[in-house]
């Protein structure tokens, strides 16, 4: 398991972290949604997901568990064969330790202006996500609080999502291929 690559996609809310996904699930990459342990959890405790419930369960498992609660229960669903591996949702550089203990780790960050990004979120209306700019901002605030910002600026790629999409999945594919090569490359054995 030491010999695993993961690869760890962050950003903030509405940069364009599901187009870094679709591109690794096109090449076949497994990806694991850190996300997905916080939404079991908060069906498990309250029968209902809502965005304020995920982020109020976020805080409680930290606080219960410790801040590597979530890595670790993401890490426990990686199948063995798996050996190059796509993470989504990584907050904070706790997080990126865990999975440093687990193999080696490098770090996808996906950017767009808060403009940008606020306006995409509109669009997008899901539940939870803000209607104004002062719901974006407190929810940008909860994020950074987590330690985001640590984790985006310590990224080994940063790819600018300001426009074109079809540039942001050729900007994500060309990543990850020169990434599942380097992989190749190094061991054999990943493949």
């Amino acid at each position: 398991m030491t010999g695993r690559l993961f690869i760890l996609i962050t950003g903030m809310p509405g940069s364009g972290k599901s187009i870094l996904v679709e591109e690794a699930k096109s090449l076949n990459l497994p990806v694991y949604v850190m996300g997905d342990v916080v939404r079991e959890e908060t069906m498990r405790r309250y029968g209902i997901v809502t965005h304020e419930l995920m982020v109020e369960t976020s805080k409680i498992l930290r606080e219960e568990c410790g801040e590597e609660i979530i890595a670790l229960r993401t890490i426990e669903r990686i199948k063995p064969c798996e050996q190059v591996v796509v993470i989504d949702g990584v907050r904070s550089l706790r997080e990126v330790e865990v999975f440093r203990r687990y193999g080696e780790v490098i770090i996808v960050a996906v950017h767009a202006s808060p403009k940008t990004r606020f306006e995409r979120l509109l669009k997008r209306n899901r539940p939870g996500d803000p209607s104004t700019y002062e719901e974006f901002y407190k929810r940008d605030m909860v994020e950074l609080s987590f330690g985001l910002g640590s984790v985006i600026a310590l990224a080994d790629y940063v790819i600018i999502n300001e426009g074109n999409i079809n540039e942001t999945r050729a900007k994500a594919r060309e990543i990850f291929k020169n990434l599942i090569e380097k992989a190749r490359s190094r061991d054999e054995s990943y493949y």
